[in-house]
Parts: C-alpha cells; sequence; structure tokens
C-alpha cells in the first residue's frame, strides 16, 4: 500500500483535476514500481476516457494520452468508476493536501494518518 498527498496548479474542471491528480498518482504507482492497479474514480467522462482506447481530441486529450502511456507500464490495470461515498480515503488526502503546508507527503507500506478513519471504514465495509 501507498498513498501521497501533493499540491498542483490551479484547474478550471472538476474533470481537470481528476485527470491530473490520476496522472500524478500513476506516475507515483509507476515511479515506485506497483504493476499492478486498481484505478477508481467516481467522474464517469473521465474514467470512461481513460477506459476509452479511442483517440481523445479534447483539451485534455494530452493528459488521457499520459495516462494511457503509464497503464502500459503495468503488468494488471483495472478501471473502474466508484460510488462518490466510496471514495473516502481518496477525500480524506485530497483535504489534507488542500489544508497543508506541506508540498509532497508519500507513505509507503504504511497507512497514511490523514485518512486513517476512512481507511478503516472501508476495511470494515469488505
Amino acid at each position: 500500500m501507498a498513498a501521497m498527498t501533493t499540491t498542483g496548479l490551479k484547474v478550471s474542471s472538476n474533470e481537470e483535476a481528476e485527470l491530473l491528480v490520476c496522472r500524478r498518482s500513476m506516475e507515483f504507482a509507476v515511479d515506485a514500481r506497483f504493476t499492478k492497479l486498481i484505478i477508481e474514480g467516481d467522474n464517469v467522462n473521465v474514467m470512461q476516457a481513460i477506459s476509452s482506447s479511442r483517440i481523445n481530441c479534447s483539451l485534455l486529450g494530452y493528459v488521457v494520452d499520459d495516462i494511457h502511456h503509464l497503464v502500459h507500464c503495468l503488468e494488471l490495470a483495472r478501471i473502474s468508476i466508484t460510488r462518490r461515498g466510496g471514495n473516502k480515503v481518496a477525500h480524506a488526502l485530497a483535504q489534507h493536501a488542500r489544508n497543508s503546508l506541506d508540498n509532497d507527503v508519500y507513505w509507503m507500506e504504511d497507512s497514511p494518518p490523514p485518512a486513517m478513519e476512512a481507511l478503516i471504514q472501508d476495511v470494515l465495509l469488505l
């Protein structure tokens, strides 16, 4: 298990934020030598763009292309849409990053303290 929080540039839409976060997360996972990933998100348009093998000609198509390239570096990647309530750990980490003075924080083989409550709730639901 690994987690990270990071701050980024201002974005103009939810879809832009979701795609940029996905790309940064994928870069982190590939750099950390993960070979099998489950990529989940609650934005249907973003997850469909990432899942699609079609060329994305939108303004954010270059980010989708980057994500596709990173997925091909993996042995296995499962992409799925989750309901917003099923994304509590990601939400807790995003809130931590938003309120943090630290630029980037990484947790490797450790549970991220800012998301512990959400992580425990997720485990209890398994």
